[in-house]
């Protein structure tokens, strides 16, 4: 959280005012899994930023997937963006109010997880961590929900499958919370959106 904290202090050392924090929330999931259509209910039900997926965004640029040696870029990128983000949210609010949440579709951790799940590199690992236990709530968007094709950017259910499952174990081995999101979309939403109003309280 420490290196949040400085990007609040420097927007405040520029505009002469510091709002509160904006509450930073992660959306992880596997692929088709509905995140991106979640984070984009979420962003207009709460009039707030949100990040998209820069894994996705890659892809549609270079019409590729990343290489192994193009993981770190990916993942520091990633990092960048989103401090990018919250320095202009906060620079933007006025004194004592919190700014709308930022929405992080997808985030460090699930590319350093994918690095592994691909490329056996575990290298990313800590770094994804890390940066995951920053967040204010990470939703965890479940597969129950029937895999469609998208191109080369998505690879099929038993993939789907085994990178769920690997994304659940890292989140539970190194005691990240998160809460789980099953079903249909309203459902999700209605979920999500509960556990979001708790972060005032």
């Amino acid at each position: 959280m420490k290196q949040y904290e400085a990007v609040i202090n420097e927007a405040g050392k520029r505009t002469g005012r510091i709002g509160r924090r904006p509450f930073r929330i992660a959306v992880l999931g596997a692929e088709c899994s509905g995140k991106t259509t979640l984070v984009r209910l979420l962003a207009d039900k709460l009039s707030a930023r949100c990040l998209p997926e820069t894994l996705r965004q890659f892809c549609q640029q270079h019409q590729r997937t990343p290489r192994p040696d193009e993981q770190q870029a990916l993942l520091e990128d990633q990092i960048l963006q989103e401090q990018q983000v919250l320095s202009a949210l906060i620079a933007a609010n006025g004194l004592g109010h919190r700014a709308a949440p930022l929405i992080v579709d997808s985030t460090p951790l699930a590319t350093a997880l994918y690095s592994l799940d691909l490329f056996g590199d575990a290298s990313l690992l800590e770094a994804g961590v890390a940066h995951q236990r920053s967040y204010d709530l990470t939703l965890l968007a479940g597969i129950d929900l029937p895999w469609q094709p998208d191109g080369f950017m998505r690879d099929g259910p038993v993939v789907r499958a085994r990178f769920d499952a690997l994304l659940r174990e890292t989140l539970e081995s190194h005691g990240l919370a998160y809460v789980p999101l099953q079903g249909a979309l309203s459902k999700r939403l209605i979920v999500a959106m509960d556990a979001i109003g708790k972060l005032e309280t």
